[in-house]
Parts: C-alpha cells; sequence; structure tokens
C-alpha cells in the first residue's frame, strides 16, 4: 500500500518523521491544483512523489548528509578514535595512556582532527562527535 501525505504543514521533522513511518509521497495542499492527480498515478505504480518545495528540502537535506559524512570520513582511524575519547571526557593524559601513545602525539591528533573540521573548542568537537554518531548523547 502506498501512502500519500496530503497536508498544508512543510516543516522539516514532520516530513522525517513522516517517511520514517512509510509514506511514499508527500504534497502540499498549497500544490494540489497543480499536482494531486501526478501524485496519485505516480504511487498507483509504486513510484514516489513529493511536490517541489518538498523535493528541494530532501535534495538539501541529502546534500548536507553526504557534506558530513564525507567530512567524517576525512579523518583518520586515529583521529576518529581521539575525537570519541575526547567526546566521552577524557583529558589528553588518560588517552595516551589508554592507546599508548604519548601526550604530545595526541595532542597532535586532536589538532589536525580539529582543523580538518574547522572546529575552534573542545565543545564544537564533542557538538561535531554527537550529530556525526561518533558518540551517543
Amino acid at each position: 500500500m502506498e501512502i500519500l501525505i496530503f497536508t498544508m504543514h512543510d516543516r522539516e521533522d514532520i516530513l522525517a518523521e513522516v517517511l520514517m513511518a512509510g509514506a511514499r509521497g508527500y504534497l502540499l495542499k498549497s500544490d494540489a491544483s497543480k499536482h494531486l492527480i501526478s501524485a496519485i498515478e505516480a504511487l498507483a505504480v509504486k513510484r514516489p512523489y513529493f511536490s517541489g518545495n518538498v523535493s528541494q528540502t530532501l535534495l538539501d537535506r541529502f546534500i548536507e548528509m553526504a557534506s558530513r559524512d564525507s567530512t567524517a570520513t576525512a579523518l583518520t582511524p586515529r583521529e576518529r578514535e581521539i575525537v570519541q575519547l575526547i567526546a566521552e571526557g577524557r583529558l589528553n593524559k588518560e588517552i595516551a595512556a589508554i592507546l599508548d601513545l604519548s601526550i604530545k602525539t595526541v595532542e597532535t591528533h586532536r589538532a589536525a582532527a580539529m582543523h580538518k573540521l574547522d572546529l575552534k573548542s573542545s565543545a564544537d568537537l564533542v557538538r561535531y562527535a554527537v550529530r556525526n554518531h561518533i558518540i551517543e548523547p
């Protein structure tokens, strides 16, 4: 069964919820006169359908997430590991002991990660780690 959401709401959070719940189409009431028949026809042949504004929102979100993912993968495995430990609240000295590295090496990896991610503070680093699922909030 294909589900079309026909609504006046164009908020991103609502869109995300209904898509995760299984909706295959999302049509704004303001677009109904131009798109309702097309939406129904698309869903009838098992194709998704999103009105123009919704398509743009989905595209923007996809590009934003892809950009974040490519940034996250730009970190080396060691930098990512150190970012994780920092975000968990560990001090450089503790990280060095856990990973059997010198404190200077930990500091170098931390600085490299912050430079690659264009972050200025430890708080920025923690926010990055949470947003990119390196640690759970």
